[in-house]
């Protein structure tokens, strides 16, 4: 048995080094989407927590589940709280964005809006209703275009808390000048939704600045809004 110990060969040293290369690698990766991620969860608090609804040429509403005709609860708090912007006389217009699907039976979240709006006492002639987009950046496409068809310059967004840092980056992108009005909050949301509403965003945020459209995470981002 030899006294002195071998010395490792040139392939395994190499091995050592580019181990130790990839876990410095994987490191600095996890560490900038650690990074990344608490940046945009910031920016989600920062424009979920002010309200700066003033006067407007429109309020856009953003779509979110309708069963049978009704909307559901989100989208029931997005559109009283449409209403009384209305009422407050913020903007002269509500704009309802959504379209619908096969299961839908013909409904679309535009038009479900539009027909709360009126039993609300809206005016007819004082509602847009969008039934076309399927997604929250489909509804900014069609948001743009209603607003150039219209001659509408500044427009007060309305949708949940933590939606609206995507829909305010959505518009900046797409010309538009919004102010974002969070709705009210109903009932209570436990910590677990809270954690995934802020996770599909931050996934959903980074998706759209990556250029990423991948049909299992889009469905499952959108899915997120449609309670």
């Amino acid at each position: 048995m030899s006294l002195f110990r071998r010395k490792p060969g040139k392939p395994a040293k190499r091995r050592s080094i580019l181990r130790w290369l990839l876990l410095r690698v994987v490191l600095l990766v996890i560490l900038a989407a650690l990074g990344w991620s608490f940046w945009v969860y910031r920016q989600i608090n920062l424009v979920a927590e002010q309200d700066l609804a003033q006067p407007a040429d429109a309020i856009a509403v953003f779509g979110a589940a309708e069963y049978s005709g009704r909307p559901s609860p989100v989208f029931h708090a997005r559109l009283d709280h449409a209403v009384q912007l209305y009422r407050r006389q913020i903007a002269p217009v509500i704009i309802t964005l959504g379209g619908g699907s096969d299961r839908d039976s013909g409904k679309t979240e535009g038009g479900v809006g539009r027909d709360y709006l009126l039993a609300n006492g809206i005016p007819f002639d004082k509602i847009i209703a969008e039934t076309r987009s399927i997604d929250t950046e489909q509804q900014v496409r069609r948001l743009a275009s209603i607003a150039r068809e219209n001659n509408l310059h500044t427009i007060v967004v309305v949708s949940d808390p933590t939606h609206l840092f995507r829909i305010q980056q959505l518009c900046k992108d797409a010309g538009l000048d919004v102010y974002t009005s969070p709705r009210p909050n109903y009932g209570t949301i436990d910590g677990w939704d809270l954690a995934m509403r802020y996770l599909h965003e931050i996934v959903s945020y980074t998706s759209l600045r990556l250029h990423l459209n991948g049909s299992a995470i889009h469905a499952w981002v959108e899915g997120r809004n449609d309670d």
